[in-house]
């Protein structure tokens, strides 16, 4: 679960512009376009304004999607693109970099991420492209430093008014944190991997039926840290694809309010069992019912509740089933505040000894607030559960984060933030751990 973060580059640029890709976590999406029209991204308005949709839901704008006019970036004109350079310095503090339970080890980490997007400025259809680096150095660990990387570019084409196809496609070499329940005990660095991400969806509304079809597709390979005691620690049996495909039937009852059916199904193909003995290959699908709808411009959300089961190929390992949700609300208490509420139920694959995946709930509310045009408040918490399949192991999480942006021009802005993650073993053998991280935030784009 994200915390509270430097705004600078969701306030100050361009509207339009979708958020360069961040390097996702095991199991996460690539960057991709929000559908037409959807609660998610309500300003990606079909480009026939004389279609009248019945599944918009933009009566309201949160505060990080509102425009700020005199502090968007200027951006550079390259023929029919614009170009949007940023950089950031974060001078860090963290209080438990190695996330352990007892003789916990701090210090300070200087972070730079530079990074640009070239941004179509077309009358119909879209295009971005963005290539984006977090260097990160400790002052007194310098085993702990990284350096990821993520480049991709993503579009829309816009068939007709009432056809659209979104792809992406993208490149990240991330780092896998210590505080993640998958980095093994033991290693002398953390683990990094490299992750492949491509994906297509589409859309087509008829009258009061909307039906949207998706695909995405991701390869992961990671790297061996060296050990403690010599030699590394094997990684190889988590390099795997994992393939997402679905498709989902909204129907409106009104131009504010439509029930959907949404099934997806999924395959999750390891590369080799290295050190493990268990094969984690895997399969399942999941069916939600629910409801997406917009209360005047109080209130929206897409709330959806259902089944879901993964079945692995390794006979020992239990099949993972039950109750199945997604939902978001966005509460929107005066024009200046933004309340949101998202909770999900997921299946995750696991690096843990003896499971190959676990069933992962989590809960998070946040509140920004625009105290001024330019000064951003932030607010976060959030709580989750992972019950581990194979093993006897769960674990609870609570995640906190209070974040302030200053955005001083069109160029230049600051924010502090502070993080705090901790996590529990309740049942079976894990890890126990509390971290607070402190951070400052210059930013400088153009």
């Amino acid at each position: 679960m994200a915390a509270a973060t430097s705004v600078l580059a969701q306030v100050a640029t361009p509207p339009s512009q979708p958020a360069p890709g961040q390097p996702t976590q095991p199991g996460g999406t690539p960057t991709s376009v929000a559908p037409v029209g959807s609660a998610t991204n309500p300003a990606n308005a079909a480009p026939d304004q004389t279609f009248v949709s019945n599944f918009r839901r933009d009566a309201d704008v949160t505060v990080m999607q509102r425009p700020r006019e005199g502090y968007e970036a200027r951006g550079l004109r390259v023929g029919a693109f614009l170009a949007y350079p940023q950089v950031s310095l974060a001078p860090t503090y963290d209080d438990n970099i190695y996330a352990t339970s007892s003789d916990t080890t701090s210090d300070t980490i200087w972070k730079v991420q530079p990074q640009i997007t070239l941004q179509s400025d077309w009358n119909r259809h879209s295009l971005t492209a963005y290539a984006l680096a977090t260097i990160n150095k400790y002052a007194s660990h310098s085993s702990e430093d990284t350096t990821d990387y993520t480049a991709g570019a993503n579009g829309r084409l816009d068939v007709d008014h009432a056809t659209q196809v979104n792809g992406q496609a993208n490149f990240v070499r991330a780092t896998e944190p210590r505080t993640s329940a998958n980095s093994p005990t033991g290693a002398l660095k953390p683990v990094q991997y490299d992750l492949w991400g491509v994906g297509i969806d589409g859309r087509h509304e008829f009258d009061r039926l909307l039906g949207s079809l998706r695909f995405n597709s991701q390869t992961f390979r990671y790297d061996s840290p060296p050990a403690a005691g010599g030699g590394v620690i094997d990684q190889s049996f988590r390099d795997r694809t994992d393939n997402v495909y679905g498709g989902r039937l909204d129907y409106a009852l009104s131009p504010k309010t439509a029930f959907f059916v949404d099934a997806e199904g999924n395959n999750h193909d390891y590369k080799r069992r290295g050190l493990s003995t268990i094969n984690r290959d895997s399969k399942g699908y999941q069916v939600l019912a629910g409801v997406d709808f917009e209360v005047t411009a109080l209130m929206r959300g897409n709330i959806g509740l259902g089944y879901r089961r993964e079945t692995f190929s390794d006979p020992a390992s239990r099949d993972l089933k039950g109750f199945s949700g997604d939902a978001t609300l966005e509460w929107f208490p005066t024009q200046l505040s933004t309340v949101t509420f998202h909770g999900a139920r997921t299946i995750e694959d696991s690096a843990v000894p003896g499971s190959p995946a676990f069933l992962s709930t989590n809960l998070t509310a946040r509140i920004d607030h625009e105290l001024l045009r330019n000064v951003i408040l932030t607010a976060q918490v959030g709580y989750g559960e992972d019950k581990y399949t194979g093993i006897s192991r769960e674990d609870h999480r609570k995640t906190a984060g209070v974040g302030a942006s200053y955005l001083l021009n069109r160029s230049l802005g600051v924010s502090v933030n502070y993080n705090y993650n901790e996590q529990n073993t309740v049942r079976g053998i894990g890890s126990d751990f509390k971290d607070n991280r402190i951070a400052a935030t210059l930013t400088f784009q153009y």
